[in-house]
């Protein structure tokens, strides 16, 4: 079983690579080259940064989203998507003007706008988990779980059956989404101890 963490010049990848090595028995490849994403048996998106330049570095890496849609999509691969990888599932991102996603949440990625002004964005740091529904990818995890944030927009899905689990920061803000083979979590899995740790172990133990 291949993990391919897809490398599209967002972030450093190094702490994510890291953490799925710990879990997985199986190798572990952060690539570029879509053809290696097309082999691979699970795939992973992490991003950092803003959705359109997000989308553009994928879209400059010539087949990779054609490669992704295949993958996910038409061959079901097990898939994760961290932060704006999870952001880029959803329709369209609302940063610095409208950019189309993958579309394959429902719903659009907004401005975090706390309820109480009191309350910063970017929304940084560690914050509790409210899980609405049961997922393997989150079995294991309690309630009320801390896991790590950093993020400036959230992702309001149209079907709130879509909708793993909930943060707070001056109101519910999406923190995992999920259909078919695909989970996405705006939080950071890599960053967030044993909870996130766990999460990846789950998910590479997925058999969906």
């Amino acid at each position: 079983m291949t993990v391919a963490i897809i490398d599209y010049g967002s972030g450093n990848l190094r702490s994510a690579a890291k953490a799925f090595e710990r879990q997985s028995d199986e190798p572990v490849l952060v690539t570029s080259d879509p053809a290696a994403v097309a082999r691979a048996d699970r795939i992973v998106l992490p991003g950092v940064g803003a959705f359109g330049d997000c989308m553009r570095s994928l879209k400059a890496l010539d087949g990779m989203c054609d490669a992704l849609e295949d993958a996910v999509i038409r061959r079901g691969r097990p898939f994760l998507g961290i932060c704006v990888g999870m952001q880029l599932m959803a329709d369209v991102g609302l940063e610095h003007g409208r950019h189309a996603g993958f579309g394959w949440i429902g719903g659009e990625v907004r401005a975090l706008t706390p309820a109480d002004p009191a309350l910063k964005v970017p929304h940084m740091g560690w914050n509790e988990l409210a899980i609405g529904r049961a997922h393997p990818v989150l079995a294991g995890l309690d309630d009320g779980a801390h896991v790590y944030f950093v993020h400036s927009y959230h992702l309001v899905a149209a079907d709130p059956a879509h909708v793993l689990a909930t943060t707070d920061h001056g109101g519910a803000v999406t923190a995992a989404v999920a259909r078919d083979t695909m989970i996405g979590t705006q939080f950071h899995p890599e960053k967030s101890q044993a909870a996130g740790l766990r999460l990846i172990a789950n998910f590479l133990a997925w058999r969906p």
